[in-house]
């Protein structure tokens, strides 16, 4: 380890955890930096400073109080990117609402577990993005949207939903309202003018730093994503930590094109900014390589952050040598395993020379590890850091459980501020993630050096990871088995030299049916989430097996990659 990492590591462990709750932070920071920028959305054409958008927030939570949200109340927001986003993150926290993230990619089927799951009371979506009509599918699965009074709205389907509000990020004050249900941004800032100031005040003042704050989906081994709850103290440390190994100020730029619904955008992008006063720059709703490129000379951003698929996509573009990226200094590659050579290239050719590699996941907030800017060029491409001041880390046997030394292959175990309250509704799971000992398991395996480097070797749960999305094998496989040819199949992923992985599904039909590769795939479109559709799949007879019938995806994974390896 250099002087200057142990440096570091001694003065950020110095620096005692944030005792306050996110909006109290918040107002210290817009205290100091009034007048810098906080914000910059190019695709909407805004920008706010500090005082500005503490004022558009205010407004927005008390448009929230005054439709009767309140301290634990859950809103979802189903968006892409956009300020809206942003406020709506900081509103709830500004008065103790659990902001819960759904995906943009979702369609009925995965919104509608994410409503239940999380028994959510209120919605913010788009109307919508490209293909995706968020307004027909919210008005498939709740009809009673297309004729009832938005301020009686019941759902028979969804019990604890009572609101459901859309707005146009162009033109969110102008939003027309597609059915009588619906609410829109303008009603909810309309009705803030009933709520006085000083009952905001005292509500923030009321607030505790443990509790939740946010819910996250994630998932472990088996089954539809988990709703991670997440406090005020576990994100609200986790960005300011991470502010601080990127070395971050309030002249920093951040070019944002990974989903602020994920916990990198919403945490190490968003509150990571704010937490010291830094500009979050909007590229995109959606990732366009070209408008990151854009951004990033336009703005002169002085970081990016991304999955490496992402990385890979800018310095691919045809047209990336005319752009000028000189202004950045460093970012955060995660997601996804990091190629060594695609680190340097970002060093070199995107004159990033302090891209610094993340690991983590959603249940620690999310970072856990970091590497270090001055780390030497072998830890910076080959591990993912050490972890985070004011978080323990250790390495223990799979089967056993009992720590393992230095340099032994296990299981990556984490215990500190940064670990979630737990999975909402849901103590058993909950239980088999943390022990007793408060020690996250995190089903990664991996080995420690006595500097304390962790090296990722492998992962325990099957966990597909493409292109930074995380994607859960029983959930496509319960989908799949819907498909009436289909008697029995085995999702697993496999290596991809863009995406870092890619789906595959082995499927056995029923006796005497027959199917193709494009049929399976087209009985998904438009039903799952594109980027978990199948790009491989096999028609097998037989699956391998363990001796008591247990599928063997490790082996079927071999087999794969054998035979296509040699059809290369």
């Amino acid at each position: 380890m250099t002087a200057a990492s142990k440096s570091y590591f001694h003065q950020a462990g110095a620096t005692p955890l944030l005792g306050k709750t996110i909006p109290g932070h918040f107002s210290d920071i817009v205290q100091m930096f009034p007048d810098r920028a906080a914000v910059v959305s190019i695709p909407q054409g805004k920008r706010f400073t500090y005082a500005e958008l503490a004022v558009s927030v205010d407004r927005l939570a008390r448009g929230l109080l005054a439709m009767g949200f309140r301290k634990g109340d859950r809103i979802g927001i189903w968006s892409t990117n956009n300020i809206e986003w942003l406020l709506l993150q900081m509103a709830t926290a500004r008065i103790g609402t659990v902001h819960v993230n759904i995906n943009p990619a979702y369609r009925p089927r995965e919104l509608a577990y994410a409503l239940q799951r999380s028994a959510v009371n209120g919605i913010f979506f788009i109307p919508f993005f490209k293909t995706s009509d968020y307004t027909g599918m919210l008005v498939e699965m709740i009809p009673e949207l297309k004729e009832a009074s938005p301020d009686t709205f019941t759902s028979r389907d969804f019990p604890h939903l009572r609101m459901a509000c859309v707005y146009d990020p162009l033109h969110a004050h102008e939003t027309v309202r597609p059915f009588s249900g619906f609410f829109t941004w303008s009603d909810i800032l309309a009705r803030a003018e009933g709520v006085p100031t000083e009952e905001l005040e005292t509500i923030s003042a009321s607030l505790d730093r443990d509790e939740t704050i946010n819910i996250q989906y994630t998932s472990g081994t088996t089954g539809f994503p988990k709703a991670v709850m997440l406090t005020h103290h576990n994100i609200l440390n986790n960005a300011y930590f991470s502010a601080l190994a990127m070395g971050f100020t309030e002249h920093d730029r951040l070019c944002v094109p990974v989903p602020f619904y994920h916990c990198f955008g919403m945490v190490l992008s968003n509150l990571l900014c704010l937490s010291v006063g830094a500009c979050i720059v909007i590229p995109c709703e959606y990732f366009e390589a070209l408008a990151v490129l854009t951004a990033i000379s336009g703005q002169r951003c002085t970081a990016v952050h991304g999955v490496p698929t992402m990385f890979i996509a800018e310095l691919e573009h045809p047209r990336f040598r005319e752009f000028d990226c000189s202004s950045l200094r460093t970012g955060i590659m995660a997601g996804a395993p990091c190629p060594p050579a695609l680190v340097k290239r970002v060093m070199e050719d995107m004159h990033c020379p302090e891209i610094l590699i993340g690991y983590g996941e959603t249940e620690a907030s999310p970072l856990t590890h970091l590497t270090l800017r001055d780390d030497s060029m072998d830890r910076r491409i080959e591990t993912v850091g050490r972890n985070l001041p004011h978080q323990e880390v250790k390495i223990v046997d799979v089967q056993s459980g009992t720590t393992l030394p230095l340099g032994q292959v296990g299981e990556i175990c984490f215990r500190g501020y940064h670990v979630m309250k737990g999975y909402y509704g849901d103590p058993e799971a909950t239980g088999k993630t943390i022990d007793e000992n408060r020690w996250l398991h995190s089903g990664d395996l991996g080995t420690m050096d006595a500097q304390g480097y962790v090296r990722i070797t492998g992962r325990l749960k099957e966990m597909i990871i493409r292109g930074g999305e995380n994607i859960y094998p029983r959930e496509v496989e319960d989908f799949l088995f819907t498909h009436p040819k289909v008697a029995e199949v085995a999702v697993f992923g496999v290596p991809n030299a863009f995406y870092g992985e890619e789906v595959m599904a082995w499927v056995k039909l029923h006796a005497g049916r027959t199917a193709t590769e494009d049929e399976i795939r087209e009985f998904c479109r438009g039903a799952i989430a594109h980027y978990k559709i199948p790009a491989y799949v096999w028609f097998v007879e037989e699956f391998p097996m363990t001796v008591t019938g247990k599928l063997q995806k490790f082996r079927m994974r071999e087999i794969a990659v054998e035979k296509m390896k040699k059809e290369q």
